[in-house]
C-alpha cells in the first residue's frame, strides 16, 4: 500500500481535499469528536443527523437561506 501511495501522491492529495475536509469540519465546528451512541445502528443514525446538519449548513453558506428554501420547494 505504501508503494502504491508513493506512486500516486496526487490521488492522495485529492482525497485529502475532497473527503477529509468535511470530517474535520464536523469534528471541530460541530463538536462531534466522538459518537455519543453505541451500537452500529445508533451510530449510523447519529452520523446521518450530523451529516444532514453539515449539508444544510453548507447549503446556506453556498446559496443562502432564501436559495435553500427555494430549492426545497421546487
Amino acid at each position: 500500500m505504501a508503494a502504491r501511495l508513493a506512486a500516486l501522491l496526487e490521488v492522495l492529495d485529492r482525497r485529502r481535499e475532497c473527503v477529509e475536509h468535511p470530517f474535520g469540519t464536523i469534528k471541530q465546528w460541530m463538536n462531534q469528536g466522538t459518537f455519543l451512541m453505541r451500537r452500529l445502528e445508533n451510530v449510523r443514525g447519529e452520523f446521518s443527523l450530523t451529516a444532514l446538519a453539515y449539508n444544510i449548513r453548507r447549503g446556506i453558506t453556498l446559496i443562502g437561506v432564501a436559495g435553500l428554501i427555494a430549492a426545497v420547494r421546487a
